[in-house]
């Protein structure tokens, strides 16, 4: 792994496209190397969690809406839509626009948090629609794959972009462009472009995850992995893009970011060096935002010590400084205390979040937000009973680069009324790889199972997990076999719109 120091230059510099970051991430995808087996397991896994979430969001209204607005893109021989049959399918930048959406709806999949946050599984629908329509074979979809997640996984490393209110898909852009390029063989040169043009139309402002959090928090995402394959389309037909795009003194660095002084450094392989950025990363057991995960686990643990609920007078939450602020009592968010709020709102309160843990003991991805729980009187009153307060320990440990030292969980203070307290804390979430239940093959195969209950038949819940776990040896053109479909009939109708 190489650091790479990225600044703005003046234009007069002319700065050498070999020195330029989009440079050297093209060339990270468009280094064949192999992927390891523990890497392509890992993306199988990754692979089934997505289909998980995403046939249990299926008929939610924001996914009927982009499945709605992919049908008005109809494509003889494009890509599948979660939920439709294989042989409906649609130009895969809407295809990758409906799935993207089902994927992040649930915020239920995968995460990784550094400088800034992330949900790399969010590569993975365009480039998966992409390698259907373009006909290509398991192991170029795992090269693709392998590459989305390692470049966006580096760049959430190095660049924070919440820091300036920057929303975090502007790393997953260019990270879907490299994982694309990668998938398709493409060469440096045209790679550079797409990044350049992904990165150049990516950047949005986090609005979308403050105050009254809406449907477009689902959406976000989606509309990344359309305009990378937007952007790789153009590429490839010979066009090109603003540049440097993150070194110019106009860039996004310059003006987005940290400004001319700014001084970040990116890790990524060298030539010839497996990509393994994936193995960094870690999914959800729980339906919540990934920095809950820990807390509700803890809830869980702290539950079983308490007799009464009306007697706790007062929750504090020791966090990190992220945990506070972005989900937390720091956010300064009437919203996270309002019953009434949204799924998605709720989805961003810890407050709420722990309340629910403490009380049920469970978690459930529709029960645990709906809005008769979120109004019933004793959660109201528990939950206006929580605070966080940021813990610098648990800052320090949230940026820490050894695995081993880092954490996303927090210490729990609960006292009563009588004076007594119940102190207990947790760094990582059971279901992290260095937790005390680490998710394995058989642990995502049964989440995928709980959530598709119902909704698929078993015959298709069968056929999907032979034809993913087969992945390596999925021959060309027969990656449709990856989509997951709903008996006829069981899909809601979105409503009319233009398309």
């Amino acid at each position: 792994m190489k650091l790479h120091e990225v600044r703005v230059h003046p234009s007069k510099s002319l700065l050498k496209r070999d020195n330029q970051l989009a440079w050297k991430i093209a060339g990270v995808a468009a280094d064949k190397v192999t992927v390891d087996k523990d890497v392509t397991a890992m993306i199988i896994n990754r692979i089934i969690d997505n289909a998980a979430v995403a046939v249990a969001s299926v008929n939610r209204g924001p996914v009927v809406s982009a499945r709605a607005m992919a049908l008005g893109h109809a494509k003889r021989g494009g890509a599948t839509v979660f939920g439709l049959p294989a042989r409906k399918t649609v130009s895969p930048e809407w295809a990758a626009w409906a799935n993207g959406t089902a994927v992040r709806e649930l915020d239920y999949h995968d995460t990784f948090l550094a400088a800034d946050y992330s949900h790399p599984g969010d590569n993975i629908p365009p480039i998966l629609a992409v390698g259907q329509v373009m006909e290509r074979s398991g192991r170029d979809l795992i090269r693709g794959i392998a590459t989305g997640y390692e470049i966006q996984i580096n760049l959430v490393r190095a660049i924070c972009l919440h820091e300036w209110k920057k929303d975090h898909i502007a790393h997953l852009a260019p990270a879907q462009a490299a994982g694309i390029g990668a998938l398709l063989g493409l060469k440096q040169e045209t790679i550079f472009q797409a990044v350049q043009q992904a990165v150049h139309v990516s950047f949005t402002t986090r609005q979308s995850r403050k105050g009254e959090i809406s449907s477009w928090k689902a959406f976000a995402p989606a509309h990344a992995g359309k305009l990378a394959i937007e952007a790789v389309d153009r590429a490839m037909r010979g066009e090109g893009a603003p540049s440097p795009i993150y070194e110019g003194e106009d860039s996004v660095i310059a003006w987005m970011l940290g400004g001319k002084d700014a001084v970040y450094h990116v890790p990524l392989p060298g030539k010839g060096e497996a990509k393994r950025a994936i193995m960094d990363s870690y999914t959800k057991e729980h339906s919540a935002e990934y920095q809950s995960q820990a807390l509700i686990d803890l809830a869980f643990r702290m539950r079983e010590q308490i007799e009464n609920f009306d007697a706790i007078e007062k929750i504090t939450i020791h966090t990190s400084h992220h945990t506070h602020y972005v989900i937390g009592t720091g956010a300064n968010d009437p919203q996270k205390m309002d019953p009434k709020a949204s799924r998605e709102t709720l989805d961003h309160s810890i407050m709420y979040i722990f309340a629910v843990a403490l009380q049920d003991g469970t978690w459930h991805h529709v029960d645990s937000y709906a809005p008769k729980r979120a109004r019933r009187a004793d959660t109201v009153a528990l939950w206006h009973k929580i605070e966080t307060a940021e813990d610098p320990e648990w800052t320090r440990r949230y940026h820490a680069t050894d695995p081993a030292e880092k954490a996303f969980g927090g210490r729990v203070e609960i006292r009563f009324k009588d004076g007594s307290t119940l102190v207990d804390e947790l760094a990582v979430a059971n279901a992290h790889s260095l937790g005390a239940r680490p998710f394995e093959r058989a642990d995502y195969i049964r989440k995928f199972e709980t959530l598709t209950d119902g909704i698929i038949s078993p015959r298709e819940a069968a056929r999907f997990l032979e034809a993913v776990q087969d992945l390596a040896r999925l021959p060309a053109g027969e990656l449709d076999r990856l989509n997951v479909a709903l008996p006829a009939g069981a899909l809601l109708e979105g409503k009319p719109g233009i398309f």
